[in-house]
């Protein structure tokens, strides 16, 4: 009799930890996904303002029309890389959107005109906004990721978290390369034989904080 007392006790307990192990892992993945659909609105706002951005500038830089349409061509791949749910489309994308933008607020500085426009400048501090929201959730969403990512890869949670369907989410990091800082030559700059050899050409300003990405979005 205490046999079958003991065997339905460890039954109990083992169906115990069964639930709150579930749970657990059920909270700890709404919270990634929470924290990844906050980036999604972030990057769907910058989408949204390009377009505005970039017909307000046409007007005044007529001679760079490969700056403007390397913008609104990679607008369109990060739109469409989002459709996708393709982590790694998604951040390649955005890491190419970032990096044109920033050659695009690179280039303005050579146009004065442009540069006292209200709408523009307006245009400029929101998307400039908007990476500084984008970077703030990264952040949070990547704390999640780790939370979550630990808690499928201990034991004894590892040992059931695949069979009951849980599976890793990636960080949305920013590219290497999106975080070097762009250089760009105006007016009567020498070519950079001219300046000796090592030298580089001088830098001009630059546009929003780089972000990029390569997190997956929320799980099914």
């Amino acid at each position: 009799m205490g046999g079958w007392i003991i065997v339905g006790v460890v039954v109990v307990l083992i169906v115990l930890w069964l639930v709150f192990t579930y749970n657990g892992l059920i909270s700890a993945r709404n919270r990634t996904q929470e924290a990844w659909s906050e980036i999604d609105v972030e990057l769907k706002r910058r989408h949204d303002l390009i377009p505005n951005l970039v017909n307000t500038v046409s007007g005044y830089m007529g001679h760079e029309r490969g700056t403007l349409e390397a913008v609104t061509n990679a607008r369109a791949a990060a739109v469409a890389a989002g459709a996708t749910g393709d982590p790694a489309k998604i951040g390649a994308a955005e890491n190419m959107l970032s990096q044109s933008l920033r050659s695009l607020f690179a280039v303005s500085e050579n146009y004065p005109d442009l540069k006292a426009i209200a709408a523009f400048t307006n245009l400029q501090e929101t998307l400039t906004a908007t990476e500084d929201k984008i970077e703030f959730s990264r952040r949070f969403y990547n704390g999640n990721v780790r939370d979550y990512n630990i808690k499928l890869q201990t034991l004894p949670t590892s040992l059931i978290a695949g069979a009951l369907g849980f599976k890793a989410f990636g960080f949305f990091q920013a590219d290497d390369g999106d975080r070097a800082v762009p250089q760009v030559n105006f007016g009567n700059v020498p070519p950079p034989g001219a300046l000796g050899p090592g030298s580089l050409p001088p830098a001009a300003g630059s546009g929003p904080p780089p972000m990029g990405s390569s997190g997956p979005p929320p799980q099914n």
